[in-house]
């Protein structure tokens, strides 16, 4: 397990966040979530030496989230805008691309069918262009049910991207689509949910967070990103995530000493 977080945790660009990152995580989302015709959000081929050589040096993974603005379940998607983000950062060899499935045109729950369609249609397009299929990740959004991911997970050779925070903020317990989904999950998300998304573990009680921790590192070894956007929520959450794990692992050593109970000791008569 790689635990990250966002290239969006000081009020700056991408490569002075994982300039200042760099040695303190490992792995960072590039968030390229809005794209305009400028392309000014994507960095620049000398900021992509300088990623690739920070990543080397400082021994980081980078996953990308693939941009927002693109709806991929649409009849017709701006998914030029999506090709050119997966081409210009295929140098940093990212470890995953994160991608939503939504449409600007339908609701997925109640146009099952087309939206399916259609979401797969695109997701094709990109697995060409990515080469490796299990690098694409499909991530589950709180405005849709799981269970529509289940049939396009099963269709193609995608990865899932499971959002922790989104079922919490859905107000459903993540522990089933953990134990059905791992198999096939390459990033998770993990964020806290008090009001609004995307806030420190923190505000996370310690009976719905230890779970899900406990599960990760037993059984995951894939990319956990804490994906918050300031400085004080990721260096709450680094906390909070490893006081979980402390917490899971006294209760594992707890456990086996009960298990095998007193140790008896013999004695010897001369």
């Amino acid at each position: 397990m790689r635990l990250g977080t966002t290239s969006y945790i000081y009020p700056s660009d991408i490569i002075t966040n994982v300039r200042n990152l760099a040695g303190h995580t490992q792995d960072i989302e590039l968030v390229i979530f809005e794209m305009d015709d400028r392309w000014e959000s994507l960095p620049s081929e000398s900021e992509i030496d300088e990623l690739i050589y920070l990543a080397a040096r400082y021994d980081m993974t980078y996953t990308v989230h693939l941009p927002l603005n693109v709806c991929l379940a649409d009849h017709n998607p701006s998914i030029s805008k999506t090709i050119k983000v997966i081409t210009k950062t295929q140098r940093l060899k990212p470890f995953a691309y994160i991608c939503h499935l939504e449409s600007s045109e339908l609701a997925a729950s109640s146009h099952v069918s087309i939206w399916e369609r259609q979401s797969i249609k695109s997701l094709e397009i990109l697995l060409d262009v990515i080469g490796d299929p299990s690098k694409l990740c499909v991530e589950n959004l709180e405005s849709q049910a799981p269970s529509l991911l289940d049939h396009i997970t099963d269709s193609l050779p995608v990865s899932h991207c499971i959002d922790i925070g989104h079922f919490w903020k859905k107000g459903l317990d993540p522990m089933p689509y953990l134990q059905r989904w791992l198999p096939k999950t390459r990033v998770m998300h993990i964020h806290g949910f008090e009001g609004k998304d995307h806030q420190s573990l923190a505000v996370v009680n310690s009976s719905r967070l230890d779970p899900v921790v406990d599960i990760l590192n037993k059984h995951f070894r894939g990319v956990v990103t804490l994906e918050v956007f300031n400085e004080k929520d990721f260096l709450e959450s680094v906390e909070s995530f490893w006081n979980s794990l402390e917490r899971n692992m006294r209760q594992t050593a707890l456990a086996r000493r009960i298990s095998v109970g007193p140790t008896l000791k013999k004695t010897h008569r001369k």
